[in-house]
């Protein structure tokens, strides 16, 4: 099977996950006690449904009805799960502590380790994380901060319809995960609040983000080590720092990111638009299979760039070369405008050039003229209309 047949395939896989004639048993988190106060911690409430839901060998549905529900940091494990086919109807708003410090050590906000066949629809998560940021931009000795939302070594996963506001780190992050699903998101975060990426993957193939609308203070998508087989279409980005592939390169012995399509996807004044960076260090790691394609640029600061000399702080790597392999990415259809008179910027390792890099129907301009393109060690081709002219 070619590569573009591989990548067609892979939004219609998660539709064989998700649906059962089997009729559900429904868990009320009310009936265990939880409140919609929004002051009640409904946390021993919730792990109770999820005990019920997974000690049932038939289909169960866990429901949580309008209102705010207090959540202190949750786990829920899948391990022991008579059930793989778990759903999650969120109709209120899940609250974490005012208290920043309450979650702010655990990583986690809410955690699944291990599940099969959970779907989630609906609700928000409200992180509350004003306080933390500010305790971070203030420069003060703070918490590490938790991601609202993570998912951890499981498959057949589906998220449709969720809102989260205000994550104090990460809005979700899918590590581990085989055959995930995220559609109809909306994540919000102010421009200034710091390090709250939208959607994280790590170590992760077959992951789909489809449909939402993604801003932050940091990238609306970034993929990590180990991303293979994504497919992200139909997203909206900004504020933020664009989507990025990742950065990569950390450390030596690393594995690649192969097989992304980003497709049909709108930028809006974000610092970065489609972002490879890599760091300035030694490493295995490699880039290879990528297709940006039908992305739209409204004012955005490196509309199409590609940074191999990643080094933030000086971090151990001034002077050095990034061993990670870039090669195989096309960009096709890309159009709009730039808030930087260069707009296609690819940095490479002088040591591993970017290669087989592609520009297929590229039009940029900056302030109502051409824009332009900067080129270090990189090889490839363009064809079509290409504005600003290739430097390739």
């Amino acid at each position: 099977m070619s590569k573009k047949l591989i990548f067609l395939a892979i939004p219609f896989l998660f539709l064989f996950f998700y649906s059962s004639s089997a009729m559900s048993t429904t868990y009320n988190v009310q009936g265990f006690g939880a409140k919609s106060d929004g002051g009640s911690d409904c946390t021993n409430a919730f792990l109770s449904a999820w005990a019920a839901a997974c000690a049932s060998v038939s289909p169960a549905t866990i429901y949580v009805p309008p209102g705010r529900y207090l959540l202190s940091a949750a786990s829920f494990w899948g391990q022991n799960c008579k059930n793989n086919a778990i759903t999650m109807r969120i109709d209120g708003t899940l609250v974490a502590p005012s208290d920043y410090n309450v979650i702010g050590r655990t990583g986690n906000w809410i955690k699944f380790e291990s599940v099969v066949g959970l779907s989630i629809y609906g609700g928000t998560l409200d992180g509350q994380g004003t306080g933390l940021w500010d305790c971070k931009n203030s420069g003060k000795n703070c918490p590490r901060r938790a991601t609202s939302l993570g998912f951890y070594n499981s498959n057949n996963v589906l998220v449709s319809g969720l809102t989260s506001l205000n994550s104090q780190m990460f809005h979700i992050i899918i590590d581990g995960c085989q055959n995930t699903r995220l559609q109809g998101l909306t994540i919000s975060a102010p421009e200034n609040s710091p390090n709250t990426d939208g959607i994280h993957i790590i170590s992760s193939s077959g992951v789909a983000i489809m449909n939402s609308h993604i801003g932050t203070g940091d990238d609306c998508i970034s993929l990590g080590p180990g991303s293979s087989n994504m497919w992200i279409e139909n997203i909206n980005c900004g504020p933020g720092h664009g989507i990025s592939i990742g950065s990569l390169g950390l450390d030596m012995q690393e594995a690649g990111v192969k097989n992304v399509t980003v497709k049909t996807v709108t930028f809006s004044g974000t610092e970065n638009g489609l972002r490879v960076k890599t760091w300035a260090k030694p490493s295995n790691g490699f880039v290879s299979g990528i297709l940006f394609q039908h992305a739209v640029m409204v004012n955005v600061q490196n509309p199409i760039i590609i940074d191999q000399n990643y080094c933030p702080n000086n971090g151990k790597c001034p002077g050095q070369d990034s061993g990670v392999r870039i090669s195989d990415v096309t960009y096709q259809d890309i159009h709009g405008t730039s808030a930087t008179e260069v707009a296609v910027n690819f940095d490479c390792s002088k040591n591993n050039p970017c290669s087989d890099i592609k520009l297929e129907d590229v039009n940029l301009t900056y302030n109502d003229q051409p824009a332009m393109a900067s080129c270090a060690n990189a090889k490839g081709s363009a064809s079509g209309l290409i504005e600003p002219t290739s430097c390739l």
